[in-house]
């Protein structure tokens, strides 16, 4: 019999005939013959890892933070039953994004991108990477006109549901806080926001809406113009695109002698578990983060194995969770 058969039957690849099998089994089995995976996976020209590629943020601990901590355990735990290892990759915002070439050295057998922003570099080397048929997945994030593999949360949705909650707690002149336009779920949630205002039939006025970057410094840094609306009867509430700038908005209202929940409404979005926390409790948008991370993983894995070039673009749902930041026995209509 030629080492060629024995390979084959042991890494189970190619044409081997069933008596054969049951043979080469049989020996390796009385050898305790334990196959090496490294071995394997060379011979099969495959790394065994799942690349997942991090924006590098100074200053900022990724694996603190909600968003990323929940993405990457769904990710983690997935490939890990998957048999596959992670292997992360932070980059700088100005620096090259040479993802194809994570493949043409056999680092990855797939990555899943975190943080894409819509600007024409990114376009480009996501482009590369699918006309090379290259198995790779976007979270949180799609580009309009294209054809991407994406996972995401329903951020549409969740916002029109914040307005239509506060509308129907009597809270008629609604502040939203997002974040940069460059990501696609600042988009999908501003859109979320005006159609639930045209469904209450309250008014758009793009005054209403504030920038700020998802951290929690931003939003404390809106909370002095927020203060002064808020005390010249403009606004009765606020949306924020995420718990951390509704955090820091919360901190900043309180220093200025504001209190969230009776003198005006607040939301925020993630449902992270700092949203507990918060005095009062603060409401929030529910995004299954964890599950997102266990989709992108489960289905690109599952495009590797079964080398097929198709594409994928799944959606989750969403809720609103109410707590006392928005309770209505706190305010009232003006």
């Amino acid at each position: 019999m030629s080492e060629a058969t024995v390979s084959r039957v042991l890494n189970g690849v190619g044409p081997v005939k069933e008596d054969t099998r049951k043979r080469v089994m049989e020996a390796a089995q009385q050898l305790n013959y334990v196959p090496s995976a490294l071995a394997q996976r060379f011979a099969l020209r495959k790394s065994g890892n799942l690349g997942v590629i991090l924006p590098f943020l100074p200053k900022v601990n990724l694996f603190s933070t909600y968003y990323f901590s929940e993405v990457l355990s769904g990710i983690g735990i997935t490939a890990k039953q998957r048999g596959y290892d992670l292997l992360l990759l932070f980059r700088e915002p100005d620096e090259p994004k040479d993802y194809v070439n994570l493949f043409r050295t056999q680092k990855v057998d797939g990555c899943i991108i975190l943080g894409a922003q819509d600007v024409p570099s990114e376009r480009a080397v996501l482009d590369e990477l699918q006309q090379g048929q290259y198995p790779f997945c976007l979270i949180n994030q799609r580009f309009d006109g294209k054809t991407f593999n994406t996972v995401d949360a329903d951020h549409r949705m969740g916002s029109f549901e914040a307005v239509k909650h506060l509308a129907n707690q009597g809270c008629k002149r609604i502040l939203f806080l997002n974040g940069p336009s460059v990501y696609s779920n600042s988009l999908d949630r501003l859109e979320g926001y005006r159609q639930g205002l045209a469904e209450m039939k309250l008014p758009y006025d793009s005054s209403m809406v504030l920038v700020g970057n998802y951290s929690r410094k931003s939003g404390y840094n809106l909370s002095e113009a927020i203060a002064w609306l808020i005390k010249e009867g403009r606004i009765d509430a606020v949306i924020a695109a995420n718990d951390r700038m509704a955090i820091g908005l919360l901190q900043g209202l309180r220093e200025l002698g504001l209190q969230v929940g009776k003198d005006v409404a607040l939301m925020g979005c993630d449902d992270s578990d700092g949203a507990r926390l918060t005095d009062p409790p603060l409401s929030s948008i529910q995004v299954p983060f964890y599950e997102v991370g266990c989709m992108a993983a489960s289905n690109l894995l599952d495009v590797i194995a079964e080398s097929e070039h198709r594409s994928f673009e799944i959606k989750l749902p969403v809720k609103v969770v109410v707590r006392a930041s928005s309770a209505a026995e706190n305010f009232s209509e003006a």
